[in-house]
């Protein structure tokens, strides 16, 4: 056990998963708007490196399959397919059937292309729905720290990775710096919480925000857990203001 898994959203005694399942329905609406107030709109910035970062990993590499896990409301499968164009078949999965409701809208607007080529399904992270070795690429946003077992969720991950295969996760963290460290632990703490429950009308859902990036690993704690699960290579960069954590490893 990582620590992250014992922050729940709503009652310490209650399963996780289920949890985070009723949190993310709930925020629905609103999580698409809150992602861009709370970053700045940085948080494009941070996913356009962490899938730039992809590519390069997979120069190259034709006639891709890639799995977005936690998906939410498809904004980084979206982007795997304008990165990777027509050859590359992407599948998003994701627990909660709101976030889903609006990934599924987004796509229906797409040209019929995109259509063919997206795939969004409902569905446990830590039991994926999917063969052994059938992805080149699992990526992972926002999401780890959610999952109710998160060395089982890097394990599942693996599992599903083809030999060589490259998983990438963009992952929020506590800046090293004193300052920043200080400034970043305000505006978490104190403004988020206060901003989110007036936009998503859920109380509880951006306190746990903050509550549950402090619990997770973080940088090497990350790799290590990493490497635990069965993954190689891994290593991570980080972002500015320092609260984003880009992590790459290979199966």
């Amino acid at each position: 056990m990582s620590g992250a898994e014992d922050i729940k959203p709503y009652d310490l005694h209650e399963e996780k998963g289920a949890q985070v399942e009723q949190m993310f329905d709930s925020i629905a609406p609103a999580y698409d708007f809150m992602n861009n107030a709370m970053t700045f709109g940085l948080h494009r910035y941070w996913r356009n490196r962490a899938l730039a970062m992809l590519a390069g990993e997979l120069r190259g590499k034709r006639r891709l399959r890639m799995l977005d896990v936690a998906c939410g409301t498809g904004d980084v499968t979206f982007h795997l397919r304008r990165l990777f164009g027509d050859q590359t078949q992407i599948e998003g999965i994701d627990l909660s059937s709101g976030m889903l409701a609006i990934a599924r809208k987004r796509l229906a607007s797409m040209p019929e292309a995109d259509r063919r080529a997206i795939t969004f399904v409902e569905g446990d992270c830590l039991a994926l729905p999917y063969e052994s070795s059938s992805y080149d690429a699992v990526t992972v946003a926002y999401g780890v720290r959610n999952f109710a077992d998160l060395r089982a969720g890097y394990a599942e991950m693996r599992r599903v990775l083809k030999p060589g295969g490259i998983l990438c996760v963009i992952e929020l963290c506590e800046p090293r710096g004193a300052f920043m460290r200080a400034g970043y632990r305000f505006y978490s703490r104190r403004i988020i919480p206060l901003v989110g429950r007036a936009v998503s009308g859920d109380k509880s859902a951006y306190t746990y925000l903050p509550q549950s990036i402090a619990a997770c690993p973080q940088r090497e704690s990350m790799t290590a857990l990493m490497e635990e699960a069965g993954l190689c290579q891994a290593g991570y960069v980080t972002l500015f203001p320092g609260a984003i954590a880009i992590y790459m490893a290979r199966k």
